[in-house]
């Protein structure tokens, strides 16, 4: 693949998993719309960083990681929002986690976070 078909692949990965995360927070499946969140958002960063730094993204889920090897340049409160959707991709993978995260994932929890995915999806898409 061409690196432009691999910035693509990313891309269109994302707009997919966005629509599961919105029909899965419809059907009040809280948990997995934000694990499906942190992928929209891993996805975009991975195409960023294909867009940017001309290569395969390296194979971690930890997006501010991702984010910081993109050369992408993000405020203090854009690394806070990275981390927490790191969490989720923990949480709601792992046994030990997912009980605990599955209480915390209450509908107004998820609506603000759902909220910060789509601004920020926005805002990666507008640097691509």
């Amino acid at each position: 693949m061409t690196n432009q078909e691999i910035i693509s692949y990313w891309t269109e990965s994302s707009d997919r998993d966005y629509k599961t995360m919105l029909h899965l927070y419809e059907t009040k499946d809280y948990y997995w719309s934000l694990f499906v969140g942190h992928l929209v958002i891993e996805k975009l960063l991975k195409s960023f960083y294909c867009k940017n730094i001309g290569t395969i993204p390296p194979k971690t889920h930890n997006l501010y990681r991702i984010a910081e090897l993109s050369d992408l340049e993000i405020s203090d409160e854009h690394k806070e929002i990275l981390v927490t959707l790191t969490t989720f991709n923990i949480r709601a993978r792992y046994d030990d986690y997912k009980q605990k995260f599955y209480k915390k994932c209450t509908q107004k929890y998820t609506q603000i976070w759902i909220n910060k995915i789509k601004v920020y999806k926005k805002w990666l898409k507008e640097r691509q």
